[in-house]
């Protein structure tokens, strides 16, 4: 690994103080101020103040012990190692379709970083979902189907430095041929891959009669025909005027509401008398207004 040594000079190195005295001199007839701290070269010391390196007020410490008084100048120049060429971002965990600042650094051997001008480094795209890259180092982010990990590099002269960015799946349903039909795109990703005819929302592939619309919401198995979601009534021993509604299979993170019609047209109104017990991963709503000469039931799934 190369080394290197180089100086950082700063404008206003030099702290503008006013003389700090330190004594009189006095006699019967004048009394004249003694030195200052902070002027003259090399030491200076006397019971009442010691005086370290000030040239000028430029640079040096400067104190006066028995007062409390400091005088600290700014320095010139300050000596440090370079240890390498890296990367920093604004977030490391940007947004899709969003941005991030690449910032390039030199690494210094006190702990600090260096600057380097971001039109100094030539700019590139590893891979993941970065769209480009500006001259200045903003990198722009595309849509992605889940969060994923990309990768870009800068280099300055025969120096490199790659960075790791994880970009944020913020909306999850604007992936390419997925975006907008109602269906996370992580979910069709997971099922059928990508750009695939057969994730339509209106599609049933395993051919269970339920729709991949349906089977997202529901939490099932779009490519498998045992998983369908299973709905049965049943009566209640002892109780002719109830009855049993017993569905699979649900799940913590969904809504289920039961509705109920007198004819299969017209609107469907949730239970008013009912209770609900749970079994793994099978619910059973109990109607125990389940009269009249026929009633239909259904069940709304909401997947928030």
């Amino acid at each position: 690994m190369k080394t290197f040594l180089s100086f950082v000079f700063t404008s206003a190195a030099t702290v503008a103080l006013p003389q700090i005295l330190q004594a009189q001199r006095t006699s019967t007839d004048y009394t004249i101020a003694s030195d200052s701290i902070d002027s003259g070269g090399g030491l200076q010391a006397s019971t009442d103040y010691s005086q370290a390196a000030a040239a000028g007020g430029i640079v040096g410490i400067s104190e006066n012990p028995s007062t409390g008084l400091l005088a600290k100048h700014g320095y010139i120049g300050q000596l440090y190692e370079v240890l390498g060429f890296g990367l920093l971002a604004s977030d490391y965990y940007p947004p899709e379709l969003g941005t991030t600042q690449l910032i390039p650094v030199r690494s210094a051997g006190d702990g600090t970083y260096i600057p380097v001008p971001p039109l100094d480094v030539s700019w590139s795209i590893l891979e993941g979902p970065v769209s480009e890259i500006s001259l200045e180092g903003l990198a722009s982010t595309s849509a992605v189907y889940q969060s994923t990990v990309a990768i870009v590099r800068g280099e300055l002269g025969a120096e490199s430095a790659d960075l790791t960015l994880y970009v944020q799946d913020v909306l999850p349903d604007n992936f390419g041929a997925y975006a907008g039909d109602g269906i996370n795109d992580s979910w069709q990703f997971e099922f059928f891959g990508p750009e695939n005819p057969l994730a339509a929302p209106l599609l049933d592939p395993d051919g269970d009669g339920q729709s991949n619309r349906f089977e997202f919401v529901a939490g099932l198995i779009p490519t498998d025909p045992l998983s369908r979601f299973q709905l049965r009534i049943a009566p209640v021993p002892g109780f002719p005027d109830q009855k049993d509604l017993i569905f699979s299979p649900r799940f913590e993170d969904r809504i289920y509401v039961v509705k109920s019609n007198p004819l299969l047209s017209g609107p469907w109104s949730p239970l008013v008398d009912s209770e609900t017990g749970d079994s793994g991963d099978q619910r059973t709503v109990t109607d125990k207004q389940a009269t009249g000469p026929g009633k239909f039931y259904h069940v709304e799934i909401t997947k928030p």
